[in-house]
């Protein structure tokens, strides 16, 4: 088992499981680890399956192809809330969009009956004034304004996240990334690549084919290779590590992260924090967050790091929908370089160049993602 890699042993558990004998699974986020082939069996496994499966997944094409019902947890005013919605990914959002336009076709609809009952009871209270046949009537609009309030207005819709990434950037040289006859040694043969500012370029391939060690070293990191690369003129790198391994931050707070590093004080700490919807985490230690907290909480370093060209390594993984979202957004407004690497399908289609790092060690360039290798040699 040790000598298997995340995504090989994270296949091996679902086999078992689906080929088991309980009838009801419970999945947390079953596609994590995996490559795109990888999820593609997932998806198949679970389309044909006749068990019940609940399962957890920001993986939006996952959810696409193989979720026929959605079960949306929100946070509201009183904790979190449940929504089911019958249909599948496909109809979700349009289907989400009309649950708050009729809350907030109910809520209106309160306001003015509540308008019209009090007004109606000021009325009778003027005329039982100066006439008392009208005594009745005004105690009578009184009880029923008083039962309508009591009653209280409609449950109040869910708090939808307001996450504000603004990864910003900078203009740099032409060339951002240059490598010529790279090898990552034990992992790619040589190669040559120009990656111009202002590039989307989504790094494709496997997993074990060297993508992270691509990105590590274009980092500066210490990664065993010959041939030369160099970044260009004012590129400044910021990477994202998909496995959040950040030991500099263990053990300090998110206020403390920011106070020393990027705020004037505790109050501005926070109000950065709460753009990324972490300012509840703000006394809490990096080691202690979700790993979608984490991942929020790196893009945000990369934000006010001033970094000129995004490395990213798996960005989506941990992120929730209105997460990936976010970032897409920020990606598409940022003025910079990006490489990411990802085996996010949904994700992987707002980039505008693709690598396939294959698994017999040659870097190729094509001119969409693709996830099936034999389909990449086929067209070379």
């Amino acid at each position: 088992m040790r000598t298997l890699s995340g995504g090989e042993q994270k296949r091996l558990v679902l086999e078992a499981l689906l080929r088991g004998p309980d009838e009801v699974l419970l999945l947390d986020e079953p596609d994590n680890y995996l490559d795109v082939p990888g999820k593609r069996w997932l998806e198949e496994r679970l389309r044909e399956t006749p068990k019940t499966v609940l399962f957890v997944s920001h993986d939006r094409e996952l959810l696409a192809r193989s979720a026929q019902k959605i079960i949306s947890v929100e946070p509201g005013p009183a904790g979190s809330d449940t929504w089911v919605h019958g249909g599948g990914f496909a109809t979700y959002h349009a289907a989400r969009k009309e649950r708050f336009a009729r809350f907030e076709e109910l809520r209106r609809r309160w306001d003015e009956e509540h308008a019209k009952l009090r007004r109606l009871m000021l009325t009778f209270k003027q005329k039982a004034a100066y006439n008392a046949d009208m005594a009745s009537r005004y105690q009578a609009a009184q009880t029923r304004l008083r039962r309508f309030e009591e009653a209280g207005p409609p449950q109040e819709p869910p708090r939808e996240q307001d996450i504000r990434m603004r990864l910003r950037g900078g203009r740099t040289g032409v060339r951002a990334i240059t490598c010529e006859q790279l090898e990552l040694t034990g992992l790619m043969r040589p190669f040559d690549l120009e990656v111009f500012f202002g590039e989307r370029v989504a790094v494709l391939g496997s997993n074990g084919s060297g993508k992270s060690h691509f990105l590590r070293l274009l980092a500066g990191g210490d990664v065993a290779h010959t041939g030369q690369w160099k970044l260009g003129a004012r590129v400044v790198p910021g990477h994202f590590a998909q496995t959040h391994a950040h030991p500099e931050l263990m053990g300090r707070t998110l206020v403390d992260i920011l106070w020393t590093e990027h705020a004037k004080d505790r109050g501005g700490a926070m109000s950065v924090l709460r753009r990324y919807e972490l300012e509840g985490q703000g006394d809490q230690p990096f080691d202690k967050l979700s790993g979608g907290q984490q991942a929020r909480l790196q893009i945000l370093l990369l934000e006010l790091a001033g970094a000129t060209a995004l490395l990213l390594d798996e960005p989506t993984d941990n992120l929730d929908l209105e997460s990936a979202e976010a970032l897409q957004e920020g990606l598409a407004a940022y003025e910079g370089t990006v490489l990411t690497v990802t085996h996010d399908r949904w994700f992987a289609r707002s980039f505008d160049r693709f690598l396939v790092f294959g698994s017999d060690g040659l870097v190729r360039e094509v001119p969409e993602p693709v996830w099936d290798e034999g389909r990449v040699r086929r067209a070379r």
